[in-house]
């Protein structure tokens, strides 16, 4: 059973990266491969579209920079608000997937990435008592000489900036991410996602989709997920 999850994994994982490769950022690989020596984001280890030396800029809490973006500009981030930052992070630079939805006309960004409403709530629980002073991540910095983004405004609490989950998934990251209406058909940034992947189009083909084949696609996924947290409680029985 469990030789069965492992090349169940191998496969979405392969015929995934196979089909869409990374995306096209500074810091992108042409193509991934496997990078067991991250120090995080090793949900990617064995299929990486980012090269393990940047994910020592995450190793160490608190972060406070990555690249040339900081993210103290309101004081540390608490440990679980830091934590779904990464989590973030890692998909944009590390994820195989992330190029499913590779946003059309730039090709080093995403578009319409489908999040749990689970994963958006629990984000928004993690950070709504941390500080921030911009409500897109992406464009509402100030860059100083030196490339570093700076405050244009003052630091107010997440849950000033953002009414819920559904508000930060939606706007936080521009248009990176929207909010699933499926509770299984989205990503939650762990390892669940191999399964849904198996049934998530890609956002062009999505639009197209009819609704008997979206529910098709959300009955399959279920029944395999159910699989999933099978083998997974088995493999955990088995450890201990």
């Amino acid at each position: 059973m469990l030789k069965f999850a492992v090349t169940l994994f191998a496969v979405i994982t392969s015929s995934t990266c196979q089909k869409y490769g990374c995306l096209k950022g500074d810091t992108h690989k042409p193509k991934p491969s496997p990078e067991p020596n991250m120090r995080e984001c090793t949900l990617y280890s064995k299929s990486s579209c980012c090269y393990a030396d940047f994910t020592e800029q995450l190793a160490h809490s608190p972060v406070i920079k990555v690249n040339n973006s900081y993210w103290n500009r309101c004081g540390q981030l608490s440990k679980s608000c830091e934590d779904f930052t990464k989590k973030i992070e890692c998909f944009y630079q590390c994820s195989p997937h992330a190029a499913h939805w590779i946003h059309p006309n730039y090709t080093a960004a995403i578009r319409s990435v489908p999040l749990c409403q689970s994963f958006c709530d629990d984000w928004y629980e993690a950070c709504k008592d941390d500080s921030i002073c911009v409500r897109n991540w992406l464009t509402d910095w100030k860059w100083d000489e030196s490339g570093e983004n700076r405050c244009k405004n003052k630091c107010i609490l997440y849950s000033e900036m953002f009414t819920n989950g559904t508000d930060l998934c939606r706007n936080m990251w521009g248009e990176s991410f929207k909010v699933s209406e499926s509770s299984c058909l989205c990503l939650q940034m762990n390892k669940k996602d191999t399964v849904a992947m198996k049934y998530l189009p890609s956002e062009s083909s999505e639009e197209s989709s009819s609704s008997s084949s979206s529910s098709s696609e959300e009955h399959a996924c279920q029944k395999k997920l159910l699989k999933f947290e099978k083998l997974k409680g088995e493999k955990e029985e088995q450890a201990r």
